[in-house]
């Protein structure tokens, strides 16, 4: 007859066997669908060595598969498609994929905003511009992982720009905020896809684009198409950012959540040495596009604009207001610290 303790040291026996001869349940790779902003020329700087490190380093958790500029939904349907959970993670500013936020207007080239690259991560990550991107979006279902700085805004034209009346009726191929700025000085804002932006300086539907830098247009085609390049810029540096799915970005577990946010942090990073060394090396050593510049007294007139814009934007709501509001104080410490911080 079996005893109690034999039929415990019996049970103790038996267990590690029979935890040996259950089969491991294989946990499936995680798949993320990822969706730039930027077309194939240029997503091979702005994005994909970042989403090739993560690819590498996550091994088999985890893999993106990287899609360029409109090839899931068009650029301005990024944000719903996000939002759905038909894209995991997209990498975009807010202006040009429509978030439904407070803080769209300051995506993309907010007017004079910034003057450096380093403005934009100063700003999110000292300012507290971050904090209130990160409630903007959680409260609509979206996580917001990080922003940095690409290149500065200039004008690539057709014809040459060397007064602000030689802007007045050019159309031109810009983003939406920066659009609604410079409407007041003659500007005509077109909006097209990314792809066709070529073509239609060739079939003379645009007469530029003002929606980089000079690193930019030779990358992408742009410099083949125009002629000059206006060194006056309407600010300093984009403001893009990385976005994911909230539900597809709780689900992930730690170590790939902080290595989603490391591989972006070197995003940032290669795209502040690439523009900065791009847009000196291009303007001296290109030989597609002619430089020709607005005097500093004309162009002061559209420096005193952005400012009274600045206000425009404030008066629309309490957080427009508070971003605004530290958008002034980061440029007055700036302009207070000397340089070389800012020269004048």
């Amino acid at each position: 007859m079996t005893t109690r303790r034999k039929f415990i040291q019996g049970a103790a026996i038996a267990a590690p066997t029979a935890a040996l001869a259950t089969p491991a349940i294989a946990q499936s790779k995680i798949k993320w669908r990822m969706q730039t902003y930027a077309g194939p020329a240029l997503a091979e700087h702005v994005i994909k060595p970042a989403i090739d490190s993560f690819n590498k380093i996550a091994g088999d958790q985890m893999e993106i598969e990287l899609f360029f500029a409109d090839q899931l939904v068009p650029t301005g349907e990024l944000f719903q498609a996000l939002q759905r959970g038909t894209i995991d993670a997209v990498q975009s500013d807010d202006d040009s994929m429509a978030s439904p936020t407070e803080v769209t207007v300051f995506g993309g080239y907010f007017p004079f905003a910034s003057r450096y690259s380093l403005d934009v991560p100063v700003l999110f990550n000292q300012y507290g511009l971050g904090e209130i991107w990160d409630q903007e979006y959680s409260a609509v279902g979206v996580k917001h992982i990080s922003a940095g700085a690409w290149d500065p805004c200039h004008f690539a034209t057709k014809d040459p720009i060397n007064s602000l009346a030689d802007l007045k009726g050019k159309r031109v191929f810009t983003f939406p905020t920066a659009g609604r700025f410079l409407s007041q000085f003659g500007v005509v804002p077109v909006t097209l896809p990314w792809e066709d932006i070529e073509v239609a300086v060739q079939t003379g539907e645009l007469d530029g684009i003002a929606w980089s830098g000079i690193t930019e247009d030779y990358t992408v085609g742009w410099a083949d198409v125009t002629n000059y390049f206006l060194t006056n810029n309407i600010s300093g540096a984009w403001a893009g950012s990385f976005f994911a799915n909230m539900d597809k970005w709780n689900e992930l577990p730690d170590n790939l959540k902080e290595l989603l946010k490391v591989c972006m942090d070197q995003s940032h990073y290669y795209r502040q040495w690439w523009y900065w060394g791009g847009e000196a090396s291009l303007r001296v050593n290109g030989d597609k596009l002619k430089l020709t510049t607005i005097p500093d007294n004309e162009w002061a007139q559209v420096e005193a604009a952005a400012v009274k814009f600045w206000d425009e934007i404030a008066a629309e709501s309490e957080t427009k207001a508070k971003v605004v509001e530290i958008i002034r104080k980061y440029n007055e410490d700036m302009q207070k610290a000397g340089r070389p911080y800012r020269y004048s």
